[in-house]
């Protein structure tokens, strides 16, 4: 018998609840806590998952046990005599892969959203059982999780098992009329499950996504214990994102990412897509195995404040689009514009003069997952600048190690010190740790890509490497970058100093680049443009109508300000040399092409 049973059942999908119970054997002889997380790991900020609770009261012996609310998301019942069943209802209503979703098409939901937590027995084992809908119209369908089933058979509703509480919120469950694709990896099953309308090949996507974690397993040389790894894929029109988990993700994706049955080549849908898949695979070590010391365990009540967030999403955002060339899906000029469009990112985004990456990976609970119009003058993202940092960290040891070392080594290393042992990484000292694994003095390299703001030479770096590294204007606010200039395009010589909305017919400023030409006219994020020197502006013309321009040259601006008329004079700034590409000048075979 477990000493914690968890129920739950998709008891209204039109109305978007899910019913769910908790019966505790041995409840506190003082009154038994629970609480429900404020937050999901890998999604650093605090989300309030209680507050989808529309309902809840407590039983023992057929009793009602009297609540009392401690805080949001903590309850705690009275003394009772016997066994504590808590019922509780749960709206399920986000589209995304951090909480749940219910509708009469399919439901999926974390952990973390609907298992309260059993204060003083979380390492207790727990049962599951996962219910389906009522009624005819859903009994077509199947359950998939990487949670172990205690019944015979897989993706069918029933009970499953979980070692302790962090075990059970670390499965999320889709359940409806899915498409599923198995493969191996490691003498592992893999599962390939997509919900939502699609037309895509899914034997295609299934043998790449084969080759990726294929070369994740011999990367880190095996896997960590686990049944199986379940792909959870959830494509919609317009959509994008991911979440790991310790043996599957969760994934949003458009259908335009996919593949269609016809389809031959890799489009930059579909190199995204792979990204993506890439990514969450890598995380199966890199931050569910290998994890800072504050993680351990979590204490899903409040933020956990790490300066290590660049490690394991900066490092794994640099493998995620590498793994792709090491495994022959794209090419390698390929890649360098994947890195190239990175590196453009990062030099667009002033922030990273005012953020270390260190601060960046701090205030991810306040500032990264809670960015305003100002963010991009504030503030760099630990994942883009983490990214550029390994790219550099990864060429500075190959360089000085004489092609000995890598970064694939330090990422083993860690493995076999850290992930496998279930041991924290500190906060300080894995700086020097690089240093002794590689052989490699990193102390300078680290002092500044970590503790300063002043952009790292990737110029020299790329040059010992046979790539060439350029910068040049964009041509567009649609310019990624990645690529020389296009033949028939004209770069912007002038600089606006805004992001203009491109969306519907009103023109309206979504931020203002610090100390640039439009923060010195003294507009203002939210400001509607109305007219250019007396010019009726649009979305469609703006940015046309801009390049006409020379640096220097003044312009009137007509604007709303809410619903206040104002007049601004702007002198445009010449425009910066922001946009990235790398070009391929010598062989690169040795550091891209080979783990």
């Amino acid at each position: 018998m477990f000493p914690i049973t968890y129920e739950i059942t998709p008891s209204s999908p039109e109305a978007h609840l899910f019913d769910v119970s908790c019966t505790i054997t041995t409840p506190a002889v003082e009154g038994q806590v629970v609480s429900l997380p404020a937050w999901i790991p890998g999604s650093y900020m605090i989300r309030d998952f209680a507050r989808n609770i529309v309902t809840i009261r407590a039983r023992s012996n057929g009793r009602e046990v009297p609540l009392t609310k401690l805080d949001k998301q903590t309850w705690q019942c009275a003394p009772c005599d016997g066994t504590l069943r808590l019922e509780y209802r749960v709206y399920a209503w986000d589209l995304s892969v951090r909480s749940a979703h219910l509708d009469t098409t399919h439901g999926f939901f974390n952990g973390t959203s609907v298992f309260v937590a059993v204060e003083g027995q979380q390492q207790q084992p727990c049962r599951v059982i996962i219910n389906p809908p009522p009624g005819n119209r859903y009994l077509h369908w199947r359950v998939a999780t990487a949670l172990e089933p205690e019944q015979e058979g897989l993706r069918q509703f029933g009970s499953y098992q979980a070692r302790d509480y962090d075990e059970l919120i670390d499965h999320p469950v889709e359940m409806g009329d899915f498409a599923l694709v198995s493969f191996e990896v490691g003498q592992v099953p893999h599962d390939l499950v997509v919900t939502g309308r699609q037309n895509a090949d899914l034997q295609r996507i299934a043998a790449d996504l084969k080759q990726i974690c294929e070369h994740h397993v011999a990367l880190f040389g095996e896997l960590p214990p686990m049944q199986r790894y379940v792909f959870l894929v959830m494509c919609v029109g317009d959509g994008y994102g991911g979440l790991e988990h310790r043996a599957s993700c969760s994934l949003l994706c458009s259908r335009a990412d996919l593949p269609a049955r016809h389809e031959t080549g890799i489009s930059e849908d579909y190199r995204r897509f792979l990204g993506l898949c890439s990514h969450e695979y890598f995380h199966t070590w890199n931050v569910k195995q290998i994890k800072p010391q504050q993680f351990m365990p979590y204490r899903l009540d409040r933020e956990s404040y790490t300066r290590l967030l660049w490690v394991f999403e900066g490092i794994t955002s640099y493998y995620d689009d590498l793994s792709l060339a090491r495994c022959g899906l794209i090419t390698v000029q390929e890649y360098l514009e994947l890195l190239a469009q990175t590196i453009t990112r990062l030099l667009r985004t002033p922030g990273r003069y005012r953020q270390t990456v260190l601060e960046s990976s701090f205030d991810a609970w306040t500032k990264f997952y809670k960015q305003d119009e100002n963010a991009a003058n504030a503030i760099v993202s630990y994942y883009v600048k983490g990214a550029v940092i390994a790219c550099a960290l990864d060429l500075t040891i190959r360089s000085r190690s004489a092609g000995t070392k890598s970064l694939d080594d330090v990422m083993r290393a860690l493995w076999q010190r850290y992930g496998k042992r279930r041991q924290g990484i500190p906060e300080t000292g894995l700086e020097a740790e690089i240093a002794e694994i590689t052989g490699v003095e990193l102390e300078a390299f680290f002092q500044q890509a970590l503790h300063q703001t002043a952009d790292l030479d990737l110029e020299a770096l790329f040059r010992e490497f046979g790539v060439a590294f350029h910068l040049r204007c964009r041509s567009s606010a649609k310019d990624k970058g990645g690529r020389p200039q296009e033949a028939g395009t004209e770069q912007a010589s002038v600089d606006f100093g805004a992001q203009v909305s491109a969306k519907g017919e009103r023109t309206k400023l979504v931020s203002v680049v610090s100390e640039g030409a439009a923060e010195r006219a003294g507009l203002a994020a939210g400001d509607e443009l109305v007219a250019v020197n007396g010019i009726r502006v649009t979305p469609a013309n703006f940015e046309a109508m801009i390049k006409r321009y020379l640096p220097g040259d003044t312009l009137e601006i007509t604007a709303f300000r809410r619903d206040e008329l104002m007049q601004f004079s702007l002198t445009l700034q010449q425009a910066q040399a922001d946009t990235c590409y790398l070009e391929i000048v010598a062989p690169t075979d040795g550091w891209i092409a080979k783990a």
